[in-house]
């Protein structure tokens, strides 16, 4: 009896011993999955809130006097707009609440109130004014977004009023600058040069150690914005190369996380292995302008049947080695005004000869030629292009040769860059190929406004310019961009012919959605992890 008491009291307390195993590996298991005993997150604790970045060649943490691409992009999560641009270029409030036209050249911005600088003191308009002042003094890559800026009044410490020369369509969209702080940077410190000095800004990070090797950025507690103020990266590690090429070798060693760049040879750098890649448009669209006055350009069906001959995959992959985008509008697929669900492409010889046939043109000796006033005219046109870009005299050769392959005589007129630009200004060309960067505005004046490269004039679309450029109503500016569209790939002013590309090269732990555009490459970084 006593040895089977004993028996069942072993057996308890390897029972017991068996209950307490299961609960410790089940816990730990809970640990490791984030269940339990996590960051508040709903991450585990063991994931790394620490990431590194590179820039190469850091001229100055000045966001305005920066010449450095890397370190404008940087600049983004330090610094930060009144206006900010979405990933889908739409403009939306950032340290503007809102802002309205008081009159055809003049804005009033309101300002969010209660923000304060990484060093404690408070934003107010007198670091718009003091920020727009020194951007129309010096040489900025921001000096553009002011260039029609005459006069900004502080009304009081939340509000200003922009004064411009004329009638900017979506000028919002120009107040996507960094703004500074007047306090700080008033003075000796707007050009220092020291690394021991830490600039202040209004963003999610704030720097917080600066030397000749590398600088630390680290989660603003100041910021105002918060709903990102969870934001699970806590310390970005940015290291100061002395090249690309050092930042390239750097990330293939692992010794950086993110990098990005338009250099799409990248591979000869690191390689295929490794790590992941995100592409995406950049903002050279490169088009052709058909000259509307033109006797010959001036028939519709003519610009059609340009437009249907040239094969413009055949161009990207002859200029590009195929690493462009295929362009179709000068808005590009990503902006939320461009109405393009799938990418159609527009060449068919077919229908190119017959748009020609039906007009009244004839195909003889592999030209197309017409009867005007009993004279035979040769469908014979010049392509205007810049002599000093290879790339582009390359695509007018292309161009070139397809169109003959159509029948239609092309004579490319390659010229120096004074010439180009002249014969440019008075409009002396058939067709003209050119490029021109993308802005996150959706304003076409360059396309579709007065002395247009193309003569080209639409009393319609003279309607609908002045439409989207006084409504901030989604809908309306929505249907009247699709009209636009239409009208541009019917009518055929221009041909657009490719986009740009960028990518972004990242390691494989990084965690989270990786989604940038050409204004920032850091879309959702607070929600990345390794």
């Amino acid at each position: 009896m006593k040895s089977n008491v004993i028996k069942y009291v072993f057996l308890v307390i390897i029972a017991i011993l068996l209950i307490f195993a299961i609960y410790k590996v089940n816990s730990e298991n809970a640990n490791k999955k984030g269940t339990n005993g996590s960051d508040g997150n709903g991450l585990s604790k063991d994931i790394t809130k620490e990431i590194k970045l590179a820039v190469a060649n850091l001229d100055t943490m000045n966001p305005i006097l920066s010449k450095n691409k890397n370190v404008q992009e940087v600049g983004k999560l330090i610094y930060e707009p009144l206006v900010n641009i979405t990933q889908d270029y739409k403009a939306e409030p950032c340290l503007a609440t809102e802002w309205a036209k008081s009159d055809e050249n003049s804005y009033i911005v309101k300002l969010r109130e209660n923000v304060k600088w990484s060093n404690g003191e408070s934003f107010n308009g007198g670091d718009v004014r003091f920020t727009i002042d020194r951007l129309k003094e010096i040489d900025s890559i921001y000096s553009y977004n002011v260039q029609y800026v005459i006069g900004v009044d502080v009304v009081d410490d939340y509000t200003v009023r922009i004064k411009l020369d004329r009638e900017i369509p979506f000028f919002e969209y120009n107040l996507s600058f960094p703004i500074l702080s007047k306090a700080y940077y008033e003075g000796e410190n707007f050009t220092q040069t020291e690394k021991n000095k830490n600039p202040i800004g209004t963003g999610m990070f704030k720097i917080s150690s600066l030397n000749d090797s590398n600088f630390e950025l680290e989660k603003n507690n100041e910021w105002w914005n918060k709903k990102e103020k969870n934001a699970v990266i806590e310390k970005i590690i940015v290291n100061t190369n002395t090249s690309m090429a050092a930042v390239y070798n750097t990330f293939k060693m692992g010794n950086i996380d993110f990098v990005n760049t338009a250099n799409l040879n990248y591979t000869d750098y690191i390689g295929t292995l490794g790590y992941s890649t995100k592409e995406y448009e950049a903002r050279e669209h490169g088009f052709i302008a058909l000259n509307t006055q033109n006797p010959l350009l001036a028939n519709l069906e003519v610009r059609q049947a340009i437009l249907a001959a040239i094969d413009k995959n055949n161009i990207v992959a002859n200029a590009y080695a195929g690493k462009y985008y295929v362009a179709d509008f000068p808005l590009g697929y990503g902006n939320w005004l461009d109405y393009t669900e799938n990418q159609n492409p527009t060449y068919n010889i077919e229908l190119s000869n017959k748009l020609l046939e039906d007009s009244g043109w004839t195909l003889r000796r592999g030209i197309w030629q017409t009867t005007v006033n009993y004279r035979t005219q040769k469908l014979s046109l010049n392509l205007l292009v810049k002599s000093s870009d290879t790339n582009r005299v390359n695509i007018a050769n292309v161009i070139q040769a397809q169109l003959a392959q159509a029948g239609i005589e092309i004579d490319v007129i390659s010229v120096n860059d004074n010439s180009f630009n002249a014969k440019l200004s008075a409009k002396d060309y058939d067709m003209v190929l050119v490029t021109s960067d993308v802005s996150a505005s959706p304003d076409l004046s360059t396309y579709f406004g007065d002395d247009n490269l193309a003569n080209y004039a639409n009393n319609e679309v003279t309607e609908i310019m002045k439409t989207v450029s006084n409504s901030t109503d989604e809908n309306v500016l929505k249907e009247n961009y699709k009209r636009l569209k239409e009208i541009y790939k019917t009518e055929v002013p221009y041909i657009s012919l490719y986009f740009s590309k960028n990518v972004v090269l990242y390691n494989t732990s990084l965690a989270g959605e990786v989604s940038p555009n050409w204004f920032n490459p850091f879309y959702n970084i607070e929600n990345w992890y390794k």
